[in-house]
């Protein structure tokens, strides 16, 4: 059995569905809410929906049956400002769960996040190494909480503590694909944006406010869930690899390059507006992301990703655009 906290989630419930359909047991960790994101399991057998305060009970009873926990559990939205609320959910619950699986022995997979690298200014590299790790400067207090659990793994590591049998941290970039309606205003542009694109009016982008970024130049590395959950997956199946990886595409696009994809996807001609940005973010905003996907490489992953033209084509003709977008 798997378990996978954060199941109903985003990239959680793309796991799931990805699990199950292998036929094997997964159990969720998740609260439910009063929002729609059940639907993101309706389409999957699940062994097990527990809730989050409960599963320290659920864990000492079912706990021997599993084979690792996937934790995708967390607040993400990086304009939350409860900073008591993200230590208790990203941190405590985090270092919770490795304590858990170390003394246990079970194999953990975790999300981090590319918003640990900050505006960039000390690169994208995912060098594990302690002293690498304390030159990031996350802009926001969802970054640090993500930071302060890579930073633990990194320390346990080098001071050669115990840790679970098998440990990955994953650092998300900019993730985009089925599933993530729940989410509001921190879906993808591209969830937001395609009824309006469809419908024949405009794509809003933010103006840019650096030189050397023509509005809507602003780069990140966008990559699409189906490629995340390959690479859990591979993950799940290669034991010996262990350490905190970049998970993106390793190529920058631009947002206007999303645009257009979106637009061509819906079978639209482009009209793009650019607004100003809020002033509280303008301090905040990151212009460029690329993960470096080299350490990956290294370990042996080997499978292409997808375009992010491919990518947006397939997720409005098999999802957005469909009357059933769930996974």
């Amino acid at each position: 059995m798997y378990l996978v906290t954060g199941g109903a989630g985003f990239i959680g419930s793309n796991i799931v569905a990805a699990l199950a359909e292998r036929g094997a047991e997964v159990a969720v960790c998740d609260w439910m809410r009063t929002d729609e994101r059940w639907r993101n399991l309706s389409k999957h057998e699940i062994a097990a929906l527990i809730a989050p305060d409960q599963l320290p009970d659920w864990l000492q009873r079912h706990g021997a049956a599993l084979e690792a926990v996937i934790h995708m559990g967390a607040i993400s939205e990086t304009t939350e400002t409860d900073v008591d609320l993200i230590a208790d959910r990203n941190v405590r619950s985090s270092l919770g769960l490795l304590d858990w699986c170390t003394q246990n022995q079970v194999r953990m997979i975790y999300a981090s996040s590319a918003a640990t690298y900050g505006d960039g200014a000390a690169g994208f590299d995912d060098d594990t190494s302690t002293d690498a790790l304390a030159k990031l400067r996350p802009l926001n207090a969802y970054g640090w909480s993500k930071h302060v659990v890579d930073r633990r793994f990194a320390r346990l590591t080098a001071l050669g503590r115990a840790l679970p049998p098998h440990w990955v941290g994953l650092k998300f970039f900019n993730v985009y694909g089925p599933n993530e309606y729940h989410k509001g205003s921190m879906q993808s542009l591209i969830a937001k944006s395609y009824p309006q694109v469809r419908d024949g009016k405009p794509l809003c982008l933010f103006r840019s406010y650096r030189r050397e970024y023509t509005d809507g130049g602003q780069l990140r590395d966008f990559v699409y869930v189906r490629d995340c959950v390959e690479v859990v997956l591979w993950l799940l199946d290669h034991r010996e690899v262990s350490g905190l990886f970049n998970m993106g595409t390793g190529r920058a696009r631009s947002w206007l390059d999303l645009a257009h994809a979106l637009f061509a996807a819906a079978g639209r001609p482009p009209a793009i507006e650019y607004i100003e940005m809020p002033p509280a973010l303008i301090d905040k905003y990151q212009y460029f992301t690329e993960a470096h996907m080299h350490r990956l490489r290294v370990a042996g992953y080997r499978h292409a990703f997808t375009s992010l033209e491919d990518g947006i084509g397939d997720y409005v003709r098999h999802y957005l655009a469909t009357s059933d977008p769930y996974r």
